[in-house]
């Protein structure tokens, strides 16, 4: 059983998980132009760059900066 299961108000149980899985590959409200998951979508709604993708470039960058450490000795 699922740990993020709550009940509501009503009394309905909603799996939490299982809403997120079933609503992917919708669209994000507001105006980023990503889905749920975090993919860069076209207008059309084809995916144009993943969300793993996203990752690697972002930590591809980060790894490229040379940082300067003035207390290093040489």
């Amino acid at each position: 059983m699922s740990k993020n299961i709550y009940r509501t108000a009503q009394g309905l149980l909603i799996d939490i998980d299982n809403l997120k899985l079933a609503n992917e590959s919708t669209t994000a409200i507001g105006n980023m132009k990503v889905n749920a998951r975090g993919d860069d979508i076209a207008p059309d709604g084809q995916i144009v760059k993943t969300r793993q993708e996203k990752m690697k470039d972002h930590y591809r960058q980060i790894d490229t900066v040379v940082r300067y450490n003035p207390n290093k000795k040489r």
